[in-house]
């Protein structure tokens, strides 16, 4: 016989006081990744010296896009997301699609500066696997906001159609930033990157968006993607 009651390993055997550990520590990783999303985009502004040239803008407007606005709009679900946002799902969706849209927003203009930067230099496109990896996170983005924008219009679907195509949303969305967090890794391996940070700074930087894309990950796997159901 199945039960109604979905399993989840998480917590399973715990006690009272290892269960309020475990919610700290959860409370705790989900602030740093909050944190960390908005140091690093401080970081890479300063790094970047906006205004100084074209490519100057895309390192900025790729990391105000997906390291900061696309985390907040992930977490922004999550049971420890900040106090300030609408308590109701209704007000976090539409501060989720305000996050997304100004994600894409900065993606796209960070692409055409790179894109008008690397056509005054006379540089070869999509040379590099920062690139590659960067192209393929922005296809992976559009289907993601796509899938998003149907679940506005439930109605027009219908009911046995919702389901799977929040499951296709949440799966395109956690694709997109686990994709967008490898090819910011893979920019640190650029000639600009590592002539503008050395040292053990650059182990620092490239360390620093593994930690918000661990949490977003177990956030997105616990909160939308099915779960075993219990046997009995």
């Amino acid at each position: 016989m199945r039960s109604d009651v979905e399993y989840s390993p998480v917590g399973e055997g715990l006690g009272m006081r290892e269960y309020w550990l475990f919610a700290w520590m959860r409370t705790i990783s989900v602030g740093a990744a909050h944190v960390i999303a908005l140091g690093f985009t401080a970081l890479m502004a300063i790094l970047s010296r906006p205004g100084t040239s074209l490519f100057s803008w895309h390192p900025l407007c790729m990391s105000l896009g997906f390291c900061f606005c696309m985390t907040e709009a992930i977490l922004l679900f999550s049971s420890e997301g900040p106090p300030c946002c609408f308590k109701s799902r209704k007000g976090k969706i539409r501060i989720h699609w305000i996050l997304q849209i100004l994600m894409l927003v900065a993606a796209t203009t960070g692409l055409a500066f790179m894109v008008a930067s690397k056509n005054v230099s006379e540089r070869p496109h999509m040379a590099t696997w920062h690139s590659v990896l960067g192209m393929g996170t922005l296809v992976a983005t559009v289907l993601q906001a796509g899938c998003g924008a149907c679940l506005l219009f439930p109605k027009l679907l219908g009911a046995p159609l919702l389901p799977r195509l929040r499951l296709y949303h949440s799966t395109c969305g956690l694709v997109a930033y686990l994709l967008a967090t490898v090819t910011m890794m893979a920019a640190m391996f650029t000639d600009w990157f590592q002539a503008t940070v050395k040292g053990a700074m650059w182990y620092g930087f490239v360390l620093l968006p593994l930690f918000p894309a661990l949490v977003v990950m177990n956030h997105v796997t616990n909160a939308f993607l099915p779960k075993k159901k219990l046997m009995i």
